[in-house]
């Protein structure tokens, strides 16, 4: 597969993917979502590679999930709501190698969602993390919530989806969320540091290590395929409309008149 929307390099056993949409906080859509599987496929059984560092271009943004600008009432491509979510988080997780998520800038709504799912997070002092899928009419099911509420907790989990607020690199250590944080100047150093560790240690353990830690969270697919079924319903809603109409046009939603 060629690129468009991501750049994949690989170099002294680090495979380094990075979101390359900046004029869009690297947003992904469908096709974003395609070559991120590729790239990740292609990682994951490369035996020269070692570790998977995933990030995003120009420095402002790590994700800010999906491109509210291809959302009309569903996006354009594979999957139940036309991303292919399912199979991106798959292949995170499958990759029998640790998956590194370097963060500087936004790391917002599936963005964030990106980075909880990479086995490990290195957050720059500019890292901003948070939910924003209430706030637009939309929700990430499944390792969006269950999965985030193992991670940082029940009571946590659900005052990032629930208040859509952002918290910092600093926040999101002390949370659970990201596991150091350091000043931009240093993130690549601190990135390339924790790669020559791992690179270090037994593929085979770490690759037995991962996947008896997912088998804990497997299940968590099982109720992501059926969430996403139900988001793909709740798309097709006024409510839902409106949400992502509001942040087209960048006023505050009108949600107050779809309560009961």
């Amino acid at each position: 597969m060629s690129y468009q929307d991501i750049l994949f390099e690989a170099k002294d056993g680090v495979a380094t993917i990075t979101i390359n949409r900046p004029e869009v906080y690297n947003a992904f859509r469908a096709e974003t979502c395609e070559e991120l599987i590729d790239a990740f496929k292609r990682a994951a059984w490369e035996d020269a590679i070692g570790v998977i560092v995933l990030t995003g271009a120009g420095g402002k943004a790590f994700s800010t999930g999906g491109d509210q600008s291809a959302h009309e009432g569903q996006y354009q491509g594979r999957g139940t709501i036309g991303l292919p979510l399912e199979e991106l988080q798959a292949a995170i997780r499958d990759a029998p190698k640790p998956v590194i998520a370097r963060v500087q800038g936004y790391a917002i709504g599936g963005g964030n969602v990106l980075a909880l799912l990479c086995d490990l997070t290195i957050a720059a002092e500019s890292a901003v993390f948070g939910q924003v899928g209430p706030r637009v009419g939309s929700v990430d099911p499944g390792f969006g919530t269950a999965y985030m509420a193992r991670v940082i907790g029940e009571k946590r989990a659900r005052e990032m989806w629930f208040l859509c607020r952002q918290y910092s690199g600093a926040e999101a250590v002390r949370m659970g969320l990201a596991n150091v944080v350091v000043p931009d100047s240093e993130l690549d150093k601190e990135v390339e540091q924790w790669c020559r560790e791992i690179l270090e240690k037994s593929p085979t353990a770490l690759a037995i290590a991962k996947y008896s830690m997912n088998a804990d969270s497997a299940h968590i697919s099982g109720l992501s395929a059926m969430g996403l079924q139900a988001v793909k319903l709740f798309y097709g809603t006024e409510e839902s409309k409106e949400g992502v109409q509001a942040f087209k046009e960048k006023r505050k939603p009108e949600f107050e008149r779809y309560r009961s």
